[in-house]
């Protein structure tokens, strides 16, 4: 492998100033195309790209930018269609593709290329302004209402596809295109030196990441400006409040996550991204107490955030829901860009740790096992007669939606996934995120053998010789290494680090005991209840795998009994467990009378004072990863199960 052939590209996210891990080059982390992650990038590449072009056709939005190119000066033919913002979709899927070439380095997408960059630049206006909704809409001005419009957040998504194809593709059209909206983003204001804000956070990262490819300060400065501007009410109450548009309070005296989760994750990413490159540590510290509000206190265990459908925002501190859970696709995807940002700023394990747990959970249950199908939203648990029919609340995830942003973002998240499973410089590497396949840095690489997120046994061999750093995972207590012959002592949630030469062979045994899990007390809604988990992965229990006449709702587990872990072929999931409990009778009533300890009349008769259950039937049940779920048709589903 030589830097001129292998490492001539970079991933996501790359800081210019020193940082405590070093995102690798594009091609320098390969993942196993029989791992999980590798499986899902050539899924990905197959099936979902092309699911979401042929989308943005059918949908209307490759056609807003034609009925605009085709009109020239004179007024467009036909209504604009879909939402406001929809420009953003057909940006994130260019990005997927500039990310997917820079990976496979395929040509297949070349056509479309040539055909969207032109679009692009016959509807870009003079001063660099590109935005279909509001240049094809009569009464639509300019900025004139940047709550609601949009405009900032799509000239975000473009700088990023612009940034990803450069990088991928080298393809310079689309930068030059961003590089003019970049430029009037500049120059914006509100007429007394105040940055224009957007009502949904998002430029900010892309003005970064638009520095670090460009090296031009104008960018960052701008993006900073964004940052400090926040806060201060320039965008007016709106229907939701300052909250919804993270314009409640200055970046540097919020402490709590709030508002509309996606905002919120997406403006903590661009933040974090300003303290990357400026080293503003009270930014730093804005965002680490955000950071501890969001994922101690109002995340799912599955990594999926926002417990509230009205206005898709994060609820009270332990406010969790697991059947109202809204914990939209792309507010985990956000999560875990946040999280790959705090990672390179600090170096601290927890933040990997996150990024795992929604990879492996919400984000993987979001995308069906064709890649052709998707949740918007990812509920814990769908209860027996739900009405899932609206696109709102669906009992099984759906081909498009209305607001199409999920399949897009999980398209490019994909694509270029590889880019934050591991960093490394010359002569040294870190590994973040398990996944068979090869990680190289100049000198020094390595090859990753294991099952993993299904199995624990892994076995890394050296190519060169380096420093190799191994996350340890913190629900590994207990787990091994070995060094050739000679144990290495390991501790979880910290990195293992050890000195390997061409050829040395690292051996970890991450135990992968099922283990039941409960929430916190003040998390009202799973009051004696108990999630099963297994190594990283969430499991739940779902109605397809219940004999007739048995309802999820109807199972209380055994918490005493044995879990049996069974491995099967020919599923969408390997590994499956087996639980213990019982069936509880149908209730007669909506309320019925608590059977208390002491006997008398609150004890029905047959049952044992206290538990109501001696007389139940017992039963064996399956439970799957919760990724899994939903791939045979819709029906119940349950992550948090009662306890006996």
């Amino acid at each position: 492998m030589t830097l001129e052939t292998e490492f001539v590209s970079r991933g996501p996210a790359v800081p210019r100033r020193s940082a405590a891990f070093t995102p690798l080059p594009l091609r320098a982390a390969v993942p196993d195309r029989a791992s999980v992650l590798g499986a899902w990038q050539e899924r990905n590449g197959a099936a979902t790209l092309q699911h979401c072009l042929d989308h943005l056709e059918t949908s209307g939005v490759v056609r807003n930018f034609r009925r605009l190119a085709e009109a020239g000066d004179g007024p467009p033919a036909g209504a604009f269609a879909g939402m406001w913002f929809a420009d953003s979709d057909l940006y994130k899927t260019l990005e997927a593709i500039g990310w997917e070439i820079g990976r496979t380095g395929t040509d297949r997408w070349n056509g479309r290329l040539d055909e969207f960059a032109a679009l692009l630049e016959a509807v870009q206006a003079d001063d660099g302004y590109l935005n279909t909704f509001v240049q094809g809409v009569d009464g639509e001005e300019r900025f004139a209402q940047p709550e609601r419009t949009h405009e900032l957040y799509s000239a975000g998504h473009l700088i990023q596809a612009a940034v990803a194809l450069h990088r991928g593709a080298r393809d310079e059209r689309f930068l030059r295109i961003a590089r003019r909206v970049a430029d009037l983003v500049v120059k914006l204001d509100d007429g007394q030196g105040n940055p224009i804000l957007d009502g949904h956070p998002e430029v900010e990262t892309a003005l970064v990441e638009l520095y670090r490819e460009t090296g031009q300060e104008d960018y960052l400065s701008t993006a900073r400006r964004h940052v400090d501007g926040r806060g201060h009410g320039a965008l007016g109450p709106g229907h939701f409040g300052p909250v919804y548009y993270q314009d409640h309070l200055p970046v540097r005296e919020t402490t709590e996550a709030i508002g509309h989760s996606v905002r919120h994750l997406y403006l903590a990413a661009g933040v974090t991204d300003v303290y990357l490159e400026n080293g503003d540590q009270t930014l730093l510290s804005a965002v680490e107490q955000l950071w501890h509000s969001a994922f101690r206190t109002k995340m799912y265990i599955t990594g999926g955030h926002g417990s509230r459908h009205r206005d898709e925002s994060y609820g009270d501190p332990f406010e969790l829901p697991p059947d109202r859970a809204y914990a939209e696709t792309c507010a985990s995807i956000a999560a875990l860009q946040w999280c790959w940002r705090m990672l390179l700023a600090t170096g601290e394990a927890r933040y990997a740790e996150e990024m795992e747990r929604a990879l492996f959970n919400a984000i993987a249950a979001s995308t069906s096992h064709t890649g052709t199908a998707f949740f918007y939203s990812n509920p814990l648990q769908l209860r027996t007669g739900h009405e899932g029919s609206h696109e709102d609340a669906p009992s099984e995830r759906l081909s498009w939606y209305g607001c199409a942003c999920c399949p897009p973002n999980i398209a490019r998240l994909i694509a270029s996934v590889q880019g934050y499973l591991a960093t490394g410089a010359a002569g040294e590497l870190q590994l973040h995120v398990l996944s068979a396949g090869t990680y190289a840095a100049e000198g020094f690489s390595v090859d990753v053998r294991t099952g993993y997120p299904y199995d624990g046994e892994v076995l890394v061999t050296a190519a060169g010789s380096g420093r190799l750093r191994v996350r340890i995972p913190a629900w590994a207590a207990g787990a091994t290494a070995f060094l050739g012959d000679v144990a290495v002592e390991v501790v979880s949630g910290q990195y293992l680090s050890v000195q390997l030469v061409d050829g040395e062979q690292l051996r970890l045994s991450l135990p992968m005991l099922p283990v039941l899990v409960r929430a916190d007390e003040r998390v009202d809604a799973v009051r004696g209840c108990v999630a099963v988990t297994r190594g990283p992965l969430v499991f739940c229990v779902e109605q397809a795998d219940l004999p007739d006449g048995v309802l999820v709702e109807q199972l209380r587990l055994d918490p005493a009994a044995p879990i049996d872990v069974e491995r099967v072929s020919g599923q969408v999931a390997p590994v499956r467990l087996r639980l213990s409990g019982v069936v509880r009778p149908p209730e007669p009533e909506l309320y019925p009378v608590y059977r208390g300890p002491d006997g008398g009349q609150a004890v029905r008769s047959g049952d044992e004072p206290g538990t109501g259950l001696t007389s139940s039937p017992r039963i064996q049940f399956t439970a799957i990863p919760y990724s899994a779920w939903a791939n045979r048709g819709p029906g119940a589903m349950r992550v948090w199960l009662p306890v006996l």
